[in-house]
C-alpha cells in the first residue's frame, strides 16, 4: 500500500477518486505539529546565541495524527503531497516528524509530489516525478513562524499592561494598521481647497472643458474663487468660437493578465463584493475538488500564488478554445505571455486558471453553488479574455477656439472589442457630432461651477490588499487573515465596505511608533520578506535571521516595560479605598469604565461606575434594595460580558452574584415549532425568547418573533423585527435572512 498524506480531507478525496486501491490518501487537516498556544514555546540559548522551536502535537490533533500513525506502519511508500508553498512545505515536514518512529523513516528523505491543479493528470506525473522536501523553504517558514510569535508574545503582554488588556502586537498586521491609520490620519489632516470650473455646452450638445484661457494652459486648480470665474464668463460668454482642429486616433485597450491571489481578491471585491476571506474560501473548494460531468475535480489552479506564468499546454488549449469558439479575428497570432510579478513574488509558481477548459461557467452552473459559479465565472472568463486581442477604440478629439479661450471635447467609439466580447465593459460609447474644421460653433449653456478638493478615500479590502502588495508586506496566503485579525482584535471595523480604525487602533500605533517604530515600519516589513526569500532561494543561514532580530528587540521590550508610560485611563478621584486607604482611579477596562485601588496588585478593591458618573465626580455607584444572601451586605448592579447582574457591595470579601430578574413578558406570536406560548427568559448570555413548554420543545429567539415568514425558497422561517446596523429589519430566524422594515409598522 502507498500513502498520500494531504492537507484538506476535500483533497484528500478528489486525489483518491484519480488513483487505484493500492493508494490510501488522508488529510492532516493542516498543521499537526506547531508551537505550544500556552506559552511562549521557544528555547533560547544564551551562550550560543541560538532559538530552538518547541513543538509539539496539540491534543485536538492527537486522533489525526494517530491515524496517520496507523497507516504509516503498514504503507511501502509515503508520498507528501500538501501545497507547494512554504508552508505547506512546512506541515509536511512536521508530518514527517510526526510519524518518523513508528513509520522508521527520515523525514527530510520522505519523496514529496507536488501540483498545481487537482486533476488525473497532474497527479499521475507528480506521482511520476517525486522531489525531497525542500528544507530551505521549511527553514524560511520556521523563521517567518519564529518572528511573528517573538514579536505577539512578547510585545502583545507590553500593549495589554500599557494600554488595555485584549491588545496584540504582530510584525505584518502592526505594519498593515499603521498603513490604514496613516490614510486616517492624511483625511483627518486635509484642508479643502476651493476651486471653480466654468462648466460650457456647445451646440448641439457637446460638453466641452475649458484648457486655455488667454494663452495660459488651465489646471483643476487655476481658477481659484467665484469672482475669477464669473469675470472668465462673462468674456468667454460674448466671443465667437470656432472648430480649430479635429483628431481622430485609435486606441488600444490591453488585455488583462491571469488573476494571481491579490487581483483576484480585488476583482471579487470589487465586481461581487466579496471579503477576501469569502474569495479564498470559496477558490479553495474550488481548487480542492467539486462536482463536475467526469466525477470530483479541482477546477482551478492552487489559489495562493503571486505569478502571473501559465503553462504551455493550458494556453495551446485556451487558444484553440478562441478560435472555434470566437474565430480567428479575436485570436492573436502568437500566445500572449505576463511575466511582470509583484515585489518579491516567490509562493506557487503558476497564475490561477481554469483546469478544464470544457467545463464552462454554463456549464459549471448545474453544479456549483452560486457564489462558486460566480467566482469561478470570473477566473475562467479572465483566464480566456488573456490570451484574446486587445480592444481598439477610435477616439475623437474637437478643440474650439474663440480669441481668449480654447476648449476640448473628447469622444470614444468601440471599433473592435477584443476581449470585452469575453469579460464585458462598463464603458459606454462616447460619440461626437461630424463637424468641419474651420466652422463656427455656439454656446448654449455656460456655468460657473464652486467645488473643493476632495480628502482621500479610507481604503477599502480590495485597495488595503493592492497597497500591501505594492509595499511587500506580506504574502499572497497573508492578506485576507491579516485584514480578519485587525477586525477581530477590534482595531478596524468595515462599514459600507470603507476601513476605518477605532480609537485604540490610534493608542496602539502612537505607542509602537514611538517605542518599535521599525515593527511598524513597511520597509522594515518589506526587507524581512525578502530576507525571507533569500533563507527559500538562496539557502541564507536562519539562525543568524534570528538572532540578529530577537536580542535587540527583546531588550527594547525589558526596556519598554519599565520606561513606556501607562496610557491606561488613571483620573484620581479625591477619595481613598475602603479597604487600604490609597487612592482611588478611575480606570477603563474591555468592559467600560470601573474604579479600582491605586495599590493594585497589592489590593483588589473595584466598583463599578454608574452610567450618570459627572465628569470629575466620583462616579456612582447603582444601588439595590436586594440584600445579599451570603453576608447580609447590599446587592448592587454590575456591568459584565453578557450584560448587568447583581454582586455584593461587599467584594472582594463576599464574591456573591445573581442574575437579574427581567420583566416577564408574553409574545403575542405563539411559537412557530410547536404553537404554544413564548416567554421571555433570562440567562448567562443574556435574556431571550423561549418556549413555555421547554424542555420538551426547545425553541429560542433572541430577539421577539412575529407572525411574518421568511419568503426566500425552501424557507419559511418565522422573522423576528430587530435593529440591524441602525436600521428596522426583520431577520428570518432560520436563515438569518434580512429585509428591510417598513416605516410605520
Amino acid at each position: 500500500m502507498k500513502l498520500i498524506i494531504v492537507e484538506s480531507p476535500a483533497k484528500a478525496k478528489t486525489i483518491k477518486n484519480f488513483l487505484g486501491k493500492e493508494y490510501e490518501v488522508i488529510a492532516s487537516k493542516g498543521h499537526i505539529r506547531d508551537l505550544p498556544k500556552s506559552r511562549f514555546g521557544i528555547k533560547i540559548d544564551e551562550e550560543t546565541k541560538t532559538l530552538t522551536p518547541e513543538y509539539s502535537v496539540a491534543k485536538e490533533n492527537a486522533a489525526i495524527v494517530k491515524q496517520i500513525k496507523e497507516l504509516a506502519k503498514k504503507a511501502d511508500t509515503i508520498y507528501i503531497a500538501t501545497d507547494e508553498d512554504r508552508e505547506g512545505e512546512a506541515i509536511g515536514w512536521h508530518v514527517g516528524h510526526a510519524i518518523a518512529k513508528v513509520a522508521k523513516i527520515v523525514p527530510e528523505e520522505l519523496p514529496r509530489i507536488v501540483f498545481h491543479e487537482i486533476t488525473k493528470t497532474a497527479i499521475n506525473a507528480a506521482l511520476d516525478n517525486p522531489r525531497k522536501l525542500d528544507m530551505d523553504q521549511v527553514n524560511a517558514q520556521q523563521t517567518r513562524r519564529l518572528l511573528d510569535r517573538i514579536v505577539g508574545y512578547k510585545l502583545s503582554p507590553l500593549l495589554a499592561s500599557k494600554i488595555q488588556k485584549g491588545l496584540s502586537a504582530g510584525r505584518v498586521q502592526s505594519s498593515t494598521l499603521k498603513i490604514v491609520i496613516d490614510r486616517e490620519r492624511e483625511i483627518k489632516a486635509f484642508i479643502p481647497v476651493e476651486y471653480w470650473t466654468i462648466d460650457t455646452t456647445f451646440a448641439p450638445n457637446i460638453d466641452a472643458n475649458l484648457i486655455k484661457y488667454q494663452g495660459e494652459k488651465l489646471s483643476k486648480l487655476s481658477i481659484e474663487n467665484g469672482e475669477k470665474a464669473k469675470a472668465m464668463t462673462a468674456v468667454i460668454k460674448g466671443e465667437k468660437f470656432t472648430v480649430a482642429s479635429i483628431e481622430t486616433k485609435q486606441r488600444k485597450s490591453s488585455t488583462p493578465p491571469p488573476f494571481m491571489t491579490s487581483t483576484l481578491q480585488q476583482t471579487a471585491s470589487s465586481r461581487l463584493s466579496m471579503s477576501p476571506k469569502k474569495t479564498m474560501m470559496l477558490a479553495q473548494s474550488l481548487y480542492e475538488g467539486v462536482k463536475t460531468p467526469d466525477g470530483t475535480s479541482g477546477v482551478i489552479t492552487y489559489m495562493r500564488t503571486d505569478s502571473l506564468n501559465m503553462a504551455a499546454e493550458a494556453v495551446e488549449a485556451v487558444r484553440e478554445t478562441i478560435l472555434n469558439t470566437y474565430g480567428e479575428k479575436y485570436l492573436p497570432k502568437a500566445p500572449k505571455s505576463y511575466n511582470k510579478k509583484s515585489k518579491g513574488a516567490q509562493e506557487a509558481h503558476e497564475a490561477i486558471r481554469p483546469t478544464m477548459l470544457s467545463f464552462t461557467p454554463k456549464i459549471a452552473a448545474s453544479f456549483l453553488k452560486p457564489d462558486e459559479l460566480k467566482l469561478y465565472t470570473l477566473i475562467y472568463n479572465r483566464f480566456v479574455a488573456c490570451q484574446m486581442n486587445d480592444a481598439i477604440f477610435e477616439q475623437q478629439s474637437i478643440i474650439f477656439k474663440s480669441e481668449s479661450a480654447e476648449y476640448r471635447a473628447s469622444g470614444r467609439k468601440l471599433i473592435f472589442d477584443g476581449f470585452y466580447k469575453v469579460v464585458g465593459t462598463d464603458d459606454k460609447d462616447k460619440l461626437l457630432p461630424a463637424l468641419e474644421k474651420g466652422q463656427d460653433i455656439k454656446i448654449t449653456e455656460i456655468k460657473p461651477t464652486q467645488h473643493f478638493t476632495e480628502p482621500p478615500s479610507r481604503f477599502s479590502e480590495a485597495s488595503l490588499i493592492k497597497q500591501l502588495e505594492a509595499e511587500g508586506i506580506g504574502r499572497p496566503s497573508t492578506y485576507a487573515p491579516t485584514i480578519s485579525t485587525l477586525q477581530a482584535r477590534n482595531y478596524i471595523t468595515i462599514e459600507k465596505r470603507q476601513i476605518a480604525p477605532t480609537e485604540i487602533a490610534f493608542t496602539v500605533i502612537e505607542m509602537l511608533e514611538k517605542h518599535f517604530s521599525d515593527i511598524v515600519d513597511a520597509n522594515f516589513t518589506a526587507n524581512m520578506e525578502e530576507v525571507l526569500d533569500k533563507i527559500a532561494e538562496e539557502g541564507k543561514d536562519w539562525q543568524s535571521v534570528l538572532n540578529e532580530f530577537y536580542f535587540p528587540f527583546i531588550e527594547r521590550v525589558k526596556e519598554g516595560k519599565e520606561k513606556i508610560v501607562s496610557l491606561k485611563l488613571a483620573k484620581p478621584l479625591g477619595r481613598n479605598c475602603p479597604q487600604c486607604g490609597s487612592e482611588l482611579l478611575l480606570r477603563s477596562g474591555r468592559y467600560g469604565n470601573f474604579i479600582a485601588c491605586s495599590g493594585f496588585p497589592k489590593c483588589k478593591y473595584t466598583e463599578q461606575v454608574a452610567e450618570d458618573g459627572e465628569e470629575g465626580e466620583a462616579p456612582k455607584v447603582e444601588t439595590t434594595d436586594e440584600k445579599c444572601d451570603k453576608c447580609g451586605g447590599d446587592m448592587v448592579i454590575k456591568n459584565g460580558r453578557n450584560g448587568k447582574f447583581l454582586a455584593c457591595s461587599n467584594y472582594p470579601e463576599c464574591k456573591n452574584t445573581k442574575s437579574m430578574e427581567i420583566e416577564a413578558k408574553e409574545s403575542k406570536v405563539p411559537c412557530p415549532d410547536c404553537g404554544k406560548k413564548l416567554v421571555y427568559r433570562n440567562s448567562r448570555r443574556g435574556p431571550f425568547w423561549g418556549c413555555e413548554d421547554y424542555p420538551t420543545c426547545k425553541f429560542i429567539s433572541k430577539f421577539e418573533p412575529s407572525e411574518k415568514k421568511c419568503e426566500q425558497e425552501g424557507c419559511g422561517g418565522t422573522l423576528a423585527r430587530r435593529t440591524y446596523r441602525n436600521k428596522e429589519v426583520y431577520e428570518c430566524i432560520r436563515c438569518k435572512d434580512r429585509t428591510p422594515a417598513e416605516e410605520g409598522e
